[in-house]
């Protein structure tokens, strides 16, 4: 299997880093991950396994995450619609034509950005652990505020850091079961060894400007979507996916029965097939 490893590209004026997987003849997958989290938690055999299934995945850093470009804590010189720019200037560097677009958490928005102001680029969308961010929608569970609101950590304590994100990490799991520390930890340790700026990363997705698309709403998304949705979600409870999927005309829904707000590996045997599925229409 082709693997570019990382590699830095220019999109749409900044520096992200970037890497792809499989072969860039196939249909191409670009993984958008959300607030805080960088290319590495699109696992590396997850992206493996869908390039498996003749794609060409492409995973990068969004802006103040990983290798890419960092701005100073607490001024975040973006919006949603630059990062939807971004993930559009990434398949201009590539030279792809069209993506099959998937959206993670607080980037199912900068997905549905990037369907609905840059038409034609987007094949498909995938919507993974989103919300419409409307109406009247369960919050977010005790437990999980309890973790997210005693406080972040000392970002100049690496070890804190670690140690922050992977409780961050157990409690998306809202009691799943699961929840594998070891490998969690290992990946966060990577994470936070390889990232420009840990105070920025840290907070600013949390507070830059979270503008919508410019033209349209959910409702004038055209493209095929699938929403996906852990059952036991903390953050987004499924009645956010159920929403999500009434909202997109002719979406689809795919609950993964036991899962919560990751996509853990025990639910790839489900969630890769139904992606491959959809993304060969």
């Amino acid at each position: 299997m082709n693997t570019s490893g990382e590699r830095m590209l220019r999109a749409n004026g900044v520096d992200l880093c970037v890497e792809t997987f499989g072969d860039p003849a196939d249909p191409a997958v670009l993984l958008i991950h959300g607030a805080c989290a960088s290319m590495l938690y699109w696992e590396e055999e997850l992206c493996r396994r869908i390039a498996r299934g003749g794609r060409y995945v492409i995973r990068f850093d969004n802006r103040d995450t990983g290798l890419s470009v960092a701005y100073p804590p607490g001024a975040p010189g973006y919006s949603m619609r630059d990062l939807a720019a971004d993930a559009v200037g990434i398949l201009d560097a590539l030279g792809v034509d069209r993506a099959h677009v998937v959206g993670r958490s607080m980037s199912g928005g900068t997905a549905v950005i990037a369907a609905l102001d840059h038409p034609g680029r987007v094949a498909s969308l995938t919507l993974v652990t989103t919300t419409p961010g409307d109406g009247d929608l369960p919050p977010m569970s005790a437990e999980f505020l309890r973790y997210t609101g005693s406080g972040g950590p000392d970002p100049t304590d690496p070890t804190a850091v670690v140690n922050f994100v992977v409780g961050l990490v157990r409690a998306y799991g809202g009691g799943s079961g699961h929840f594998d520390e070891p490998a969690v930890r290992a990946v966060a340790e990577r994470d936070v060894a390889r990232t420009r700026n840990i105070a920025s990363c840290l907070t600013n997705h949390f507070i830059m400007d979270l503008a919508g698309p410019v033209h349209g709403g959910l409702g004038d998304i055209d493209v095929p979507t699938l929403v996906v949705h852990g059952e036991l979600d903390p953050v987004f409870p499924l009645p956010h996916g159920e929403a999500l999927r009434r909202a997109v005309p002719g979406a689809e829904l795919l609950v993964l029965a036991g899962a919560g707000h990751e996509l853990p590996p025990p639910t790839w045997d489900v969630f890769v097939p139904a992606l491959l599925a959809h993304t060969a229409r």
